[in-house]
Order: C-alpha cells, then sequence, then structure tokens
C-alpha cells in the first residue's frame, strides 16, 4: 500500500479524503495536522498522523510517503503564507524526497485570477501555487472544482480541461475526484476543472487520459 499525505486533513474535504483513503486497499492515509488536539480524530481510528505546520518547515513529514494530496486552505486568513508558500514548501520537500506523485486541490478560477470578480487575492495564491508545481518535475495533477458544497456526493462530475462554464460540486465529490487521482492509471502531468456532472467520476478521467494520449 502507499502511503499518502493528506495537507488539510482537519478540513471539512480533508476528512472526507483521509476516509476514503482509510477505506481503500491501495492507499494508507497520514493525516497532517497543525495542532496536537487534532491528533486524536485521527489516531483513535488507527490513523496514522503527523505534526505539520505549513508556515513553518514541513520537511519532516514527507519522509517514507509515496503520494501527496494538497488540500490545505487558509480560509482567506493567509492566502500567500499557506494557500502559496505553504503549498511551495511541500512541493520542495515531496521533490526531494522523490515523491511520486503530487495532487493539487486548486479553484476554478485559478488560471485568470485577475478576471474573477472576488476572491482574487485567494486565486492568484492558488494560481502561483499551481505554476510552481507545474515547473517542479514533480508528476502532477491539479484540480480545479467549482463552487464547494456539503450536498451528497453523486460520484458523478462534468470535468474537462477547460469547462467555460461555472457551477458548484459536493465536497465528496472533490474528494473521491482527488483520491482518484492517485492512480496512476489516473491523468498525470494535467489541470482540469469539475463541477457536478452526469458522468461517473472514474470513466470522466479515463476519458481526459485517452484524450490527451490521443
Amino acid at each position: 500500500m502507499e502511503n499518502i499525505l493528506v495537507a488539510g486533513a482537519n478540513g471539512t474535504t480533508g476528512k472526507k479524503i483521509i476516509a476514503l483513503l482509510e477505506a481503500s486497499q491501495y492507499f494508507n492515509p497520514i493525516a497532517m495536522v497543525r495542532k496536537e488536539e487534532d491528533i486524536s480524530q485521527f489516531s483513535d481510528k488507527g490513523i496514522t498522523t503527523v505534526m505539520g505546520d505549513l508556515e513553518k518547515n514541513i520537511n519532516h513529514t514527507v519522509k517514507d510517503i509515496d503520494k501527496v494530496i494538497f488540500a490545505a486552505g487558509s480560509g482567506g486568513k493567509k492566502v500567500v503564507e499557506v494557500d502559496q508558500e505553504g503549498a511551495k514548501k511541500l512541493i520542495d520537500a515531496s521533490k526531494n524526497m522523490a515523491v511520486k506523485k503530487f495532487v493539487m486541490l486548486s479553484s476554478m478560477g485559478a488560471d485568470a485570477p485577475e478576471e474573477a470578480s472576488e476572491l482574487q487575492d485567494y486565486l492568484k495564491a492558488k494560481h502561483n501555487a499551481d505554476e510552481y508545481l507545474k515547473k517542479s518535475n514533480l508528476t502532477y495533477a491539479i484540480v480545479r472544482p467549482g463552487t464547494l458544497n456539503n450536498e451528497i456526493g453523486t460520484g458523478k462530475i462534468a470535468l474537462s480541461h477547460k469547462l467555460n462554464k461555472q457551477g458548484e460540486i459536493s465536497r465528496a465529490d472533490v474528494a473521491q475526484t482527488l483520491v482518484r487521482a492517485l492512480h496512476d492509471s489516473a491523468p498525470f502531468n494535467q489541470t482540469f476543472e469539475i463541477i457536478k456532472g452526469e458522468t461517473l467520476i472514474g470513466k470522466a478521467m479515463d476519458a481526459i487520459s485517452e484524450e490527451n494520449m490521443g
């Protein structure tokens, strides 16, 4: 089984990612948490945790890690320090430890933050982190969902390199897409947008892999 570090494990989406990884036969989740009081919710379920603050040195967090999901966020409070520079730190650490794949949770609109009517600072930070990952020589997948909601996941999405339309998507379906992106058969070195749709997540990702190869 591959060890998967989840940055942002204590977030709403992060907890869903951890649960999916725990249920998987391929992956072993490692929950990266910032505070000691966050450890027990994972350790009580037998999930390994590692302490790591994205504003500090986090090189130790990628020891014995095969792949990484970056699902951390500052909630708009420290977009440069966490969403941008924190992501860059984890990318550098992952590169130094020859991590096999880095899956980035980004956001729709991060390709052109200057065009956004709101959240420009956040989208700019995500854009900078995404570009840094692309140039890192790590194998990567960048997932850009539309507006997140807490509805029950359908397991179905609309996915494209550029959807050219806005939309919502449940955190559950985003988590499932991120975990699916870890697989070696999933699209790599690609950026794609996702919203709620009619295509099963696995099929949508297979289609984009074939499209890229074709």
